[in-house]
């Protein structure tokens, strides 16, 4: 027995020492550089320990409107990626002829570079000198009034973030649920049609419980993504995302280490940390949940 845990042990030890110098020091480090006040990263100096970098980046109105902003992006995204996701599994589930052609073409976007996406959401949403957009042109067609969704109100910007997240995320997440869908037993499905179960009650009591695995999957999943946002803001809205009012938290601890205000990696160690913590506690509450509604 001895023999064989010092085997598996052997075993994860590549492993193990991977993720000790590229994650576990990294956060560590990191840890420590948000309690070192004004930190040097060229004299490797600096001039205290304390909390000051915390209450900095708390008070920071730039963090404050990339913590809104996030966390907007978050509750928007996360439940509308997946339901459009379960909806669209559902019915590429139903279908028989073609089904692998439809699966293509719903993944296609997860593949394709995402400035590239956002390219073509500025070219359908903004506004410039010579056209009004291609959405703009279709509100008009319906007799609405057009809207800067790039350069315009908050709202409109934050629909386009949005609609432009979801997008990003939905193929891969068509792709799991698909596969989950796939894996159910028939046979259940054909004992509820015997007891003539209706659809409704099939998909809530059998189909739903069955997959419920995958759906916590890219709840969870999703939740850290959303909170990682960065480059889906910057494609949309370019690289100066404070002055669009855009930023996310990512985006705000870039800024800190390498933007036009950059040089201060002890506020970005900070702002690294909270972001850490929130992922974690959101993370935790959802395994919490899970205990109760997931069918293992």
């Amino acid at each position: 027995m001895k023999s064989n845990n010092l085997k598996a042990w052997l075993y994860l030890l590549p492993a193990i020492a991977f993720l000790s110098v590229f994650m576990v020091y990294p956060l560590v480090d990191v840890f420590v550089y948000s309690f070192e006040e004004s930190y040097n990263s060229a004299s490797q100096s600096y001039t205290g320990v304390g909390l000051y970098n915390y209450s900095y980046v708390l008070h920071d109105p730039y963090f404050l409107q990339a913590v809104k902003n996030t966390f907007l992006l978050v509750i928007i995204t996360v439940p509308l990626s997946t339901g459009f996701a379960l909806l669209i599994s559902l019915g590429l589930n139903s279908i028989k002829p073609l089904k692998q052609v439809f699966q293509t073409v719903f993944f296609l976007p997860y593949v394709t570079n995402t400035l590239a996406v956002g390219l073509v959401f500025m070219i359908l949403f903004k506004k410039t000198p010579y056209s009004e957009g291609l959405i703009n042109l279709l509100i008009g067609k319906f007799g609405g009034e057009s809207v800067d969704f790039i350069s315009g109100p908050y709202w409109a910007k934050m629909f386009v973030l949005a609609f432009y997240t979801v997008w990003i995320v939905l193929p891969f997440k068509i792709l799991i649920l698909t596969s989950a869908l796939a894996s159910v037993n028939e046979q259940y499905y054909k004992a509820a049609k015997v007891d003539g179960t209706s659809r409704f009650r099939i998909f809530y009591k059998i189909t739903l419980p069955m997959i419920s695995p995958m759906i916590f999957y890219l709840v969870i999943t999703g939740f850290i993504g959303a909170f990682k946002a960065y480059s889906d803001a910057v494609a949309l809205f370019g690289t100066d995302l404070n002055s669009a009012g855009m930023n996310t938290i990512v985006g705000y601890i870039y800024d800190m280490l390498y933007g036009n205000g950059g040089g201060y990696p002890s506020y970005a160690s900070a702002a690294a940390i909270i972001l850490f913590a929130i992922v974690l506690t959101i993370t935790c509450i959802n395994l919490m949940i899970s205990k109760n509604k997931v069918q293992v």
